[in-house]
């Protein structure tokens, strides 16, 4: 007797299309996903590097304790470090951060003497990369309270005027499934910001098997490296499994 796969959810067809369009960007750039696991035991983030250039694919993810950087592959090749070597993930009292530049740092600072994750980002722009204006993404996975959280955060330049638009969104999302965001809306040049609201996303399998599904669904020519982080909801214990195009060093 065949047994009938059940029906999807709307929830799930509209993660699985998004996915989809994710696969078909050629140049999202970089980008982040949080969310939990499908056993809901586990809270996820994504963090994921592409480049066109020589000096942006010089690079990969490096995890130091429970720290995430990126670092030069070659050190002899490094043109100017500005803008692409940073801290992309660290936790600080209770908050994992996750983010594309030097905030990540930055907002660590604030939160260890007392202040929040807005407060981090208040005084931040996008960054100073003309014509592109790459946006700051910013992510917040918070374990303190009773009931975890997630926060998202894109500066973006205004196309009117040099101010800075922020946006930031607070969301707990269904088991299996998270929320993603990126720099780019595709290939071009100057590059396209993204203006999208964070999109939905699917998250299956073990951090492992999520990473080699959000590997895949990058454009093979021009990404460069990709950690996912597992934080146990209920222990804080935290996992990582890293993906590198140049291997790791």
């Amino acid at each position: 007797m065949t047994r009938e796969k059940s029906p999807k959810s709307d929830l799930e067809q509209l993660a699985i299309s998004s996915m989809e369009k994710l696969r078909l960007n050629t140049y999202p750039g970089r980008g982040i996903v949080m969310g939990f696991n499908k056993q809901g035991d586990q809270a996820i983030q994504i963090y994921w590097v592409m480049g066109r250039s020589e000096n942006s694919r010089n690079r990969i993810l490096v995890q130091e304790g429970n720290v995430v950087k990126t670092k030069p592959f070659d050190a002899s090749k490094v043109k100017d470090p500005t803008l692409i070597i940073y801290t992309a993930m660290k936790e600080v009292r209770g908050g994992h951060l996750v983010s594309n530049g030097d905030q990540t740092d930055s907002i660590a600072q604030i939160i260890e003497k007392g202040g929040t994750f807005g407060e981090g980002l208040r005084e931040r722009t996008y960054e100073p990369d003309a014509p592109n204006f790459t946006p700051r993404i910013t992510g917040e996975y918070s374990s303190e309270s009773e009931s975890p959280f997630f926060i998202l955060s894109i500066i973006r330049k205004d196309p009117f005027s040099d101010r800075p638009i922020h946006n930031l969104q607070l969301y707990k999302p269904e088991s299996g499934t998270g929320k993603c965001i990126h720099t780019y809306e595709g290939d071009g040049n100057p590059l396209p910001s993204f203006k999208l609201d964070p999109y939905l996303v699917t998250l299956e399998g073990s951090i492992d098997q999520i990473a080699q599904t959000f590997w895949d669904l990058l454009n093979a020519e021009n990404r460069v490296a990709l950690a996912v982080k597992g934080v146990d909801i209920r222990t804080g214990k935290v996992d990582f499994k890293i993906i590198n195009q140049l291997g790791n060093k």
